[in-house]
């Protein structure tokens, strides 16, 4: 996308608006109805946050199809659309610590059997203590998901989280004892379990049969068939 007359102007416009308090929605609709260049007002926006250029570009390119949906007056629907997008969204650059919190909760968020999708720009804008409440909310239901893996990964995330400062210390704590409960209670079903497993074993149980797929057979037994 070519430098288009008046981008710096635009750019310090939106970074004005932004700084008044304006969300990023309010300062593209605004500038969009005032300028009409919607693509050149997207790139300004993008840009007044500080989204590298090589990266606003693109954004702004893979919205573009979009725009034919709208018509003059529709501004404000065009910038729900591209805030629900995250083409204004500001990738955060994590510390250490945090990347391993974030990577226990991309473990969790798998473990979990789905998650809504606006959670994809907390990831992205670097949120983990709301991402670390919000599921600590989980309630397992219907078989989905597989809490054994959840919960020991969110009490992991959680220590992280509460050994750091924070306005919402308290919150943390409430949230980690919940995840520490949940991962107790999965351990000792388990350990239940296996302990019933092996009082069956030395009751005496007829052995199972099981039934191998043929392909698989000559592998079992080691040799050709």
């Amino acid at each position: 996308m070519n430098q288009g007359r008046g981008e710096d102007a635009l750019v310090r416009e939106a970074q004005a608006m932004l700084a008044a308090g304006q969300s990023t929605e309010e300062a593209f609709a605004e500038l969009a109805a005032r300028v009409g260049q919607w693509n050149a007002c997207a790139l300004a926006v993008c840009l007044a946050l500080g989204v590298p250029r090589t990266d606003a570009e693109s954004r702004v390119r893979e919205v573009e199809p979009l725009f034919q949906e709208f018509v003059v007056g529709e501004e404000q629907d065009l910038a729900f659309v591209l805030c629900f997008g995250q083409v204004f969204i500001v990738d955060r650059v994590l510390e250490q610590h945090e990347e391993h919190i974030r990577d226990l909760l991309g473990t969790a968020a798998g473990a979990r059997g789905g998650f809504p999708g606006s959670l994809l720009a907390w990831f992205r804008t670097g949120e983990l203590t709301k991402i670390f409440l919000f599921f600590a909310r989980t309630r397992f239901r219907d078989g989905r998901g597989s809490p054994s893996d959840f919960w020991p990964a969110k009490v992991a995330a959680g220590e992280l989280l509460a050994s750091q400062d924070g306005p919402d210390d308290a919150e943390v704590t409430a949230g980690l004892q919940r995840c520490r409960t949940e991962a107790a209670a999965i351990g000792a079903s388990g350990a239940s379990r296996s302990a019933t497993d092996s009082a069956d074993d030395a009751g005496g149980c007829v052995p199972m049969v099981v039934e191998c797929p043929v392909d698989i057979l000559p592998a079992l037994k080691g040799g050709d068939s």
